[in-house]
């Protein structure tokens, strides 16, 4: 690591409580509350956003949701699903965490796993994105530990995308810096989309060629969005008058026939 380069992950000392803080236009229990601005949007909700689409609102609280897509991202504040989507309440099932992981598929529970079950069983979604971007924390820990021996889950969690890590490493030993993550961050979402694979609810809905999976990585600093081409194994910008590259096709799989057909 250069002299003057930060680690990835060092631990920030805690800051003092932002100033200045607003008073809330409301009660709690009789009692004044203090929020920061942030959280004190949600008055703009109740009062602006709300109203203008109660009416959607409405019809999803008493049909319930019908979600066209879930995406599966990182938990970072500069990538937001629904804006990059363009989407409204009930269009996209969202499951976020640092470095957009998808475990592979245990009996042991976890949020993601239920997630995709859910999403997947119960609400019928067809398409799965795997969301990654640029300048992601947690690849930049994958590429960089230095400083998750204060963080053990997340070293941990990390541990989902050592493939990604180890691809770059051994294949593009070359690369540092902001191009190393970069690489990283793009195996990674084709490490995640193979551990999406193993999930019972999406082998089963691929075999019966009612889902399409995608791997997109998000520019944030240019603010283009790529998307994977499984033919090719290369992320491709999208673009709205070309086809749109998705990594696995929604195609129904024979082998059950083949098989037959070798005996």
């Amino acid at each position: 690591m250069a002299e003057n380069e930060r680690p990835y992950l060092s631990i920030k000392p805690r800051a003092a409580l932002p100033s200045p803080f607003r008073r809330a236009r409301g009660t709690l229990f009789g009692k004044v509350t203090r929020v920061n601005e942030l959280i004190g949007r949600v008055f703009h909700f109740e009062k602006t956003i709300f109203p203008a689409s109660s009416e959607l609102f409405g019809k999803l609280s008493t049909e319930g949701q019908e979600p066209k897509a879930l995406m599966i991202s990182c938990a970072d504040s500069r990538i937001v699903p629904e804006q990059i989507m363009q989407a409204q309440p009930g269009d996209l099932f969202v499951c976020r965490n640092a470095g957009n992981i998808v475990p592979p598929y245990s009996t042991q529970n976890g949020g993601v796993t239920s997630t995709v079950e859910y999403a997947v069983a119960a609400l019928g979604v067809r398409d799965i994105i795997v969301c990654g971007h640029s300048d992601c924390g947690a690849m930049k820990a994958l590429s960089n530990p230095v400083g998750l021996e204060a963080m053990p889950n997340v070293a941990a969690w990390l541990k989902h995308g050592a493939a990604a890590e180890h691809i770059v490493s051994s294949c593009h030993s070359d690369l540092d810096g902001k191009e190393r993550v970069r690489a990283i961050s793009l195996e990674n979402i084709i490490a995640q989309i193979a551990h999406l694979r193993t999930h019972p609810s999406v082998a089963a809905a691929i075999a019966r060629g009612e889902m399409t999976l995608h791997g997109w990585f998000v520019d944030i600093h240019a603010g283009q969005v790529l998307g994977l081409d499984g033919d090719t194994g290369q992320f491709v910008p999208l673009r709205e008058d070309s086809a749109l590259p998705v990594a696995l096709a929604a195609k129904t799989r024979f082998a059950t026939e083949y098989a037959e057909a070798a005996e």
